[in-house]
């Protein structure tokens, strides 16, 4: 599946630590920033759901 995130840096960052609990992070696309809003980045990932869990 495609996941995007957006937030602060921050946000983002924790979001994505949070994901990999229960995903398995395939592909990761580089933090871009958000055009209309500064203090915002995004990132798209792809991602699957762990087994077992």
């Amino acid at each position: 599946m495609r996941i995007r995130i957006d937030g602060t840096r921050a946000e983002v960052i924790d979001a994505l630590f949070r994901l990999r609990l229960h995903f398995t992070v395939i592909a990761a696309s580089r933090l871009y920033p958000d055009r209309a809003r500064p203090a915002h980045w995004r990132i798209y990932l792809t991602a699957a759901p762990r087994r077992g869990r």
